[in-house]
């Protein structure tokens, strides 16, 4: 069997080349020998030790919805991005907003978006979210017009690093992180 040093080698270079998070399974599938398993807990054990050894490096090891991926560590992000020529892409609040009514009050419809919002919802938002792979039509509602039931992907849940829909802020941390004005009367912040 080889040292724990040359797997969690093998397990970084297959993360580094992978265009995508890998399973657990993808990863075991590398150690395809019969006389050297790699079982599920020693690979988890593997991938632990190797997110510590980030500790003090670039980059982190983190767990998605779809598996495990490098990325750079949040606060250096400011100096990587200088590296990129083209700005990254901008959301419109309508686009936020929709994405945010869809991840909380899945499956959703059209119309029941427009009720939350208040204002209705363009087609050219919900293709947007389509084409950023965020949500996707889970199914049609039984009712007249068989309108399409929305939910969000596992492409939304890896873009923004969580591991399920109960990663997202609750409204609490919301609140806490950005707290609205009392006159808005969206929030009673007085209890």
């Amino acid at each position: 069997m080889r040292d724990n040093c040359q797997l969690k080698a093998i397990i970084e270079a297959a993360l580094l080349v992978a265009n995508k998070p890998l399973t657990l399974e993808q990863l075991q599938s590398i150690f395809t020998s019969p006389a050297e398993p790699l079982t599920r807990p020693t690979l988890r054990t593997l991938l632990t030790e190797l997110s510590a050894d980030c500790a003090q490096r670039g980059i982190e090891l983190v767990e998605t919805a779809n598996g495990y991926r490098f990325q750079v560590k949040a606060d250096l992000v400011p100096w990587i991005k200088r590296l990129w020529t083209t700005a990254p892409p901008r959301y419109s609040r309508a686009l936020l907003e929709t994405l945010a009514i869809i991840a909380y009050r899945q499956p959703i419809t059209r119309t029941e978006i427009e009720a939350i919002r208040g204002i209705s919802v363009s087609t050219e938002v919900i293709k947007k979210l389509q084409d950023y792979q965020w949500i996707r039509i889970l199914a049609y509602r039984e009712t007249p017009g068989r309108p399409a039931l929305y939910g969000t992907t596992r492409q939304f849940l890896d873009h923004f690093n969580l591991k399920n829909l109960d990663d997202l802020p609750t409204l609490t941390q919301l609140v806490a992180m950005n707290p609205l004005p009392v006159e808005d009367g969206l929030i009673d912040n007085t209890e």
